[in-house]
């Protein structure tokens, strides 16, 4: 990823922290200049390329530690988001990213070394409570991590933690920090997969299919345990038969029981997503269905669609092995009914049932 970093802005402020210069230090002979504060001059809606070649340091004032945004009216999972910094070096074509956030590059916060005893802070306060929490909700967890040393950081610290699990989701093959790390302990690598379609042709910069697999396993063979999310699924043509393409893959390269979950949700967007979508991603296909306004304002596909996706899904993956932790990513009652024969009804059932996956692959509190 050095490789594909053409220019570095330091906020200022940001230059004290050690993260700052090991960074400066990885990164070799690129240009730096320096801002006084946040840049606004350049916002997604006007700029195609999201600064996606721009490294910005700058030191985050927010929580680290928040919950996942979720949804409103739909079931969620109760993930925590440990916001080590925003967008993305991937592109892919859906990603929701392009219209979430209105400021540009890849933002690092370099503060995280120093603030991640707050983090911990608060998960000491409540031994008896299951933290999940990830780094991959504003990012990918990994395709910067050669650069800004991320899971050096963090990951002792959470492997340490006797009530906590730290996810890393990604979409790449950089996984060599991780591999050196002596940590495995309450860790969990996850791949987000899709059809080879949808990541041959969508998610641009990101590993190829097989590469990812190749990663996960060789991550298992190191003693990780793995989880895997189908999100977005998007129906396209042959898509059933693409997907199942995926999980004869899977099927390949992975021993399902070192799996803690697997997650599936399909496309949904913000309505302003869909112009930046156009403008950016011109020969996409991931608009060609059928769309509907749901509960939360989002634009989804409608409900039979995404049950035939999910039902179909399920079907391949609990043949394949009969115990993958299967759940469903920001959907409603109804949907998990039609389509999974059973439901946790609320938000809290569902972070009922994914605290006990975590019960049943690590020792931890409860």
């Amino acid at each position: 990823m050095a490789g594909g970093i053409k220019k570095i802005v330091v906020e200022q402020g940001a230059e004290r922290f050690p993260s700052t210069g090991a960074i400066l230090l990885s990164v070799g002979d690129v240009p730096v200049s320096r801002a006084r504060g946040q840049m606004q001059d350049m916002v997604q809606g006007t700029n195609t390329d999201m600064g996606k070649d721009t490294l910005h340091l700058l030191s985050y004032a927010g929580e680290f530690l928040k919950p996942c945004p979720g949804t409103r009216n739909y079931i969620c999972c109760g993930y925590l988001i440990l916001n080590v910094g925003t967008n993305c070096p991937l592109d892919c074509s859906y990603c929701i990213l392009q219209a979430y956030f209105n400021l540009p590059n890849l933002r690092v916060h370099v503060n995280l070394e120093q603030e991640i005893d707050r983090v911990f802070e608060a998960i000491d306060r409540e031994p008896e409570k299951i933290f999940r929490v990830g780094t991959g909700e504003f990012t990918d967890s990994l395709a910067l991590d050669p650069v800004t040393g991320w899971s050096g950081i963090i990951v002792e610290r959470f492997s340490m933690r006797k009530n906590t699990v730290l996810e890393l989701k990604t979409k790449t093959a950089n996984t060599r920090a991780l591999l050196e790390s002596t940590c495995r302990d309450r860790i969990i690598v996850s791949w987000s997969l899709n059809s080879p379609f949808i990541c041959a042709t969508e998610e641009h910069g990101a590993a190829a299919l097989k590469k990812r697999l190749e990663a996960a396993r060789e991550c298992r063979a190191a003693g990780f345990t793995l989880g895997f999310h189908f999100d977005p699924m998007i129906p396209h043509r042959d898509w059933k038969d693409g997907y199942r393409r995926t999980v004869d893959l899977l099927d390949r390269y992975i021993e399902p029981g070192g799996i803690i979950w697997i997650s599936m949700g399909s496309f949904r967007f913000m309505p302003a997503l869909k112009p930046i979508i156009r403008r950016r991603h011109r020969d996409t296909c991931v608009l060609d269905g059928e769309f509907i306004k749901g509960l939360d304002g989002k634009m989804r596909y409608f409900k039979p669609i995404r049950i035939e996706l999910y039902s179909f899904l399920r079907e391949l993956l609990s043949q394949w092995h009969p115990d993958m932790g299967l759940y469903l990513c920001m959907e409603s009652h109804e949907v998990w009914l039609e389509s999974m024969s059973w439901s946790p009804e609320t938000t809290e059932g569902l972070c009922g049932y994914l605290d006990q996956r975590v019960r049943k692959f690590f020792d931890l509190c409860g």
